[in-house]
């Protein structure tokens, strides 16, 4: 009985346990609702097209929660916090009547949605921040240890193949890691010597020496270059109508030198953001500048100058954003944004950082920045310590930066007020008859006696008078101009004046008839400084002529970012509805306020300003977005793909852990440095893997998202170039200077206006490396826009890669790419003797480093026999293809030549695998 009475109990007392788990689960709360995750997925797909930044129907709108928990136009919230049941938004999402429920005409929410966002406003409808915004935190690689792993970053690609039970690839044999390697960290195959000691070497450490001798590479520089011109929409031209030249190569060749160099990628950035605010800047931190620059210029007859400067300002707005941050910035300028947490007032408060630049969309593309040579910076700096000496520190630094950069300078085409006079196709230069007034706005005088003007007049004995506020005002000065028939500079001293001033140009000619309509002065612009100090001190004279000289020296000019002085600062409005001659209340430079915790303290409201927010480790976007475009131009793919846009629209990342490890170690463990961030990668066994397609990968993994086998993908346009370049032996080692055009048919250029033509290249510049070839923003080089290169008319985050038959056309048929197999079949000849076969296996394995298989010989060997026959019947075809009547201009050549240009394009040859 004891023992029935004790079993008896233990029953009771199991039901008991159960019983209680059983309430304890029911009343335990329900799993807390992720904001990023589960709700946002379904607001933006199901609810923000009708309730979002651009639309708010019925006054409700679900991009941020105040709005979300505000009064909608029924004079009532739609979502109650902690109540679902008497929130609006879930009767409506549950409702029968097709008039009432939402969203409206278009499928209904499932029941797991519409659960979700039950529970979730039972938590209390909280927001969260989406993983892109939140500062980079420090991320420990997985506690994983396997034979294959050879870094950390093995270890968080090794974890995730175990997760979706795949195994990562076997490495890939030598030959192909040498040309995937090469291409990818200099852009083109190595020189002969270093191919050499890495095939040939049995040391460990081969492949690591290879990637170190490929980082030190000055080819480096020129490959990194290619991606951020993209980035940086560069272009040889200004683009618009006329699309004129511009001279802005050295800021190509600055991106060279800092790669190669190896430039702290913060530092890079703040160069390229603010360079001219450096204290007493060098004239490559002027040049980087020209980043911003590249923005383009309308100089189409009767457009408004203010109207393109603003939209340049936009444009630097949008490509801070996109490139340094891949986030989508632009649509804030007409309304809040659609689906991140950004204001429509935020893009006009962080458009005012950069509202504050001399550049004007004037024709001439002031500032300058003016580059002198060794000579040219003695007496510079003669100048420069002269004037310390003789007047103050403060004062020599103006005049340095102004005979730098010709700033500050009021440009001419700012003038109104005219009176015989006008503003040449409203946007070029002031141009001013007999008996004429025209007026420079609110010039500031204060200690400015000198006016540096520059101007053309071939009339004689005209004068011309500033006057103070009035065309009668007080006199500023008078001087007679002498008639030079060619542009130079008038130095005209003014009389002591404070304050800042309207300033009115008369000009009388006594010489010229009453009744003349013929112009008399043009004008470019205007730069009102101080004169040099220590007239009465001997050396004076010396001084005088050296700045003189200075000024008038034809030297080489780059369009470069200047910050207006106090007494020209603009004010910012923010513009309705993003039209910009609707101006609505006044902003002052800031950041979002999602991000303003990562502003710097003390931090000033300029470009500087904004360069150290850019480059603090708190900015949650800078690091990943350079992790995520270098992991991409490594291995096809971003880690997270949308390269533009890490926001809430954008593909979440595959491997956020990644992302974040190497964000971190970019900026703490690397300091910054992109070589040792592609040494780490190029080295991790991922990278190292075989690109060969197994069945099980295919059905698993068919675009290598989880990484179990090495890239595969298409050359990009310019590694294209660079490659058949290689190959052919005709590559160019020439670096840095003006851009090349290398052949061109007629025809391909059309410029209106100027007339100017492609003019192609002669000897080695025809050869030279793609980043160089000359880039019309209306006609860019045919070829690379074939291959998915881009007219950089705007900043491109990502050139999506396609496949056409117009890419087969060119590498087969364009005559530049024709050129190069004609070099490639006499290099074959020259290093292999007279024997076809020993010279189609010597061109494979120039190549791809490899031996050719006999598969492939016999099918080359039997295209040879096909094109010998056809040309000892026909010697015009074979000069045809010979191209000129030379030494090669034989069958023999000219069916090597068809072999050659076949082998140029295998698909192992235009793709990286």
């Amino acid at each position: 009985m004891k023992f029935l009475f004790t079993k008896k109990k233990y029953v009771i007392t199991g039901i008991t346990v159960i019983a209680a788990t059983g309430c304890i689960f029911l009343l335990s709360p329900t799993k807390r609702i992720d904001f990023n995750t589960e709700v946002k997925p379904i607001l933006n797909k199901k609810c923000i097209s009708c309730h979002g930044g651009v639309k708010a129907k019925g006054g409700f709108s679900v991009l941020f929660r105040e709005e979300a928990l505000a009064k909608t136009e029924s004079g009532n919230p739609v979502i109650i916090p902690g109540d679902p049941n008497e929130s609006e938004m879930i009767r409506r999402l549950t409702s029968k009547d097709p008039e009432e429920r939402m969203p409206y005409k278009h499928e209904a929410l499932s029941k797991n949605e519409i659960h979700i966002l039950k529970e979730w406003i039972r938590q209390g409808a909280k927001w969260g921040d989406h993983w892109a915004y939140l500062p980079v935190q420090k991320t420990d690689a997985p506690d994983i240890a396997n034979n294959w792993i050879h870094n950390d970053v093995d270890k968080f690609i090794y974890a995730k193949l175990k997760e979706e039970k795949l195994q990562p690839a076997a490495q890939a044999d030598k030959a192909t890691l040498l040309r995937r390697v090469s291409l990818d960290l200099i852009g083109r195959y190595p020189t002969q010597t270093v191919a050499e000691q890495y095939l040939k070497s049995n040391n460990d450490k081969a492949y690591e020496v290879l990637v170190d001798s490929l980082l030190a590479s000055p080819h480096f520089g020129e490959r990194w270059a290619s991606l951020w011109l993209d980035l940086a929409r560069y272009a040889d031209t200004k683009g618009y109508e006329a699309d004129g030249g511009r001279s802005i190569w050295k800021y190509r060749d600055w991106l060279i030198h800092a790669f190669n160099e190896d430039k702290p990628y913060n530092l890079f950035i703040t160069e390229q953001i603010a360079g001219d605010l450096l204290p007493d800047p060098t004239d490559a931190q002027y040049i980087a500048t020209a980043f911003h620059r590249n923005s383009m210029n309308n100089d189409e007859g009767g457009t408004d100058n203010e109207e393109f400067r603003t939209a340049a300002v936009i444009d630097r707005v949008n490509t801070t954003w996109e490139s340094l941050m891949s986030t989508t910035f632009s649509c804030v300028q007409c309304h809040s944004h659609p689906y991140d947490p950004f204001h429509h007032e935020e893009y006009y408060q962080f458009l005012a950082y950069f509202n504050n630049t001399r550049d004007e969309d004037v024709p001439g593309e002031h500032p300058l920045l003016r580059e002198y040579n060794d000579t040219m910076q003695q007496k510079l700096k003669a100048i420069t310590d002269w004037t310390k000496k003789y007047a103050s520190e403060t004062e020599a630094s103006n005049l340095k930066k102004f005979l730098r950069t010709l700033q500050p300078s009021v440009n001419s085409t700012t003038a109104d007020s005219l009176k015989n006079a006008v503003i040449a196709n409203h946007n070029i230069q002031l141009i001013i008859r007999n008996h004429a007034v025209a007026r420079l706005k609110k010039i500031d005088l204060q200690q400015k006696n000198l006016l540096v003007c520059k101007l053309y007049t071939n009339n004689r004995s005209g004068t011309l008078k500033l006057h103070v506020d009035a065309p009668d005002g007080p006199l500023l000065a008078s001087v007679v101009l002498k008639a030079i028939p060619q542009w130079r500079y008038e130095y005209i001293h003014l009389s002591s004046q404070t304050g800042v001033h309207d300033v009115y140009l008369t000009y009388e000619n006594p010489t010229l008839p009453a009744d003349n309509k013929s112009f008399a002065v043009s004008f470019d612009c205007f730069g009102f400084i101080e004169q040099l100090p220590g007239k009465s001190v001997p050396g004076f004279v010396k001084i005088e002529q050296s700045f003189h000289e200075l000024l008038d020296a034809k030297v080489t000019t780059t369009p470069v970012m200047v910050e207006n002085p106090s007494w020209m600062w603009r004010k910012t409005n923010v513009f309705i509805r993003g039209a910009w001659t609707s101006k609505g209340k006044e902003v002052e430079p800031a950041v979002p306020k999602i991000f303003a915790y990562a502003m710097p303290a003390g931090a000033p409201k300029n470009r500087m300003g904004l360069a150290m927010w850019l480059t603090d480790k708190r900015n949650p976007l800078v690091s990943r977005t350079i992790v995520n475009r270098l992991w991409e131009q490594l291995f096809g793919t971003g880690i997270a793909e949308t390269l533009e846009d890490l926001g809430t629209q954008g593909i979440p990342p595959t491997h956020k852990e990644l992302l974040d490890f190497l964000s971190w170690k970019l900026m703490n463990d690397y300091h910054w440095s992109l070589k040792t961030l592609l040494k780490e990668l190029v080295m991790s066994a991922t990278y190292r893997q075989d690109s060969k397609l197994s069945n099980e990968v295919k059905e698993k993994d068919p675009f290598n998202k989880y990484y179990a086998r090495g890239p595969r993908v298409r050359l990009s346009a310019e590694q294209l170039r660079d490659q058949h370049l290689c190959i052919s032996g005709m590559m160019s080692d020439k670096m840095y200077g003006p851009g090349v055009m290398p052949w061109q048919p007629e025809g391909i250029w059309l410029s209106p206006y100027n007339g100017a033509k492609w003019i192609n290249s002669k000897d080695e510049d025809q050869y030279r490396r793609a980043v160089y070839t000359y880039w019309k923003r209306t006609a860019p080089y045919p070829s690379m826009i074939t291959f998915d290169g881009v007219p950089r008319v705007l900043c491109t985050a990502r050139r999506i890669r396609t496949n056409t038959p117009l890419q087969a056309l060119v590498t087969m048929n364009d005559s530049a790419y024709l050129d190069m197999a004609r070099h490639f079949a006499y290099r074959m000849q020259e290093e292999a003797g007279k024997k076809t076969e020993q010279q189609i296996m010597k061109g494979y394995e120039l190549m791809l480093y490899k031996p050719i298989s006999q598969a492939k010989l016999s099918l080359f060997k039997g295209l040879y026999d096909r094109a010998l026959r056809d040309f000892k019947n026909d010697r015009d075809k074979t000069c045809e293809m010979i191209g000129m009547n030379d030494q090669h201009n034989n069958p023999e050549t000219a069916a090597l030549v068809v072999v050659a240009n076949a082998m140029l394009n295998l698909d192992e040859i235009v793709t990286k695998w």
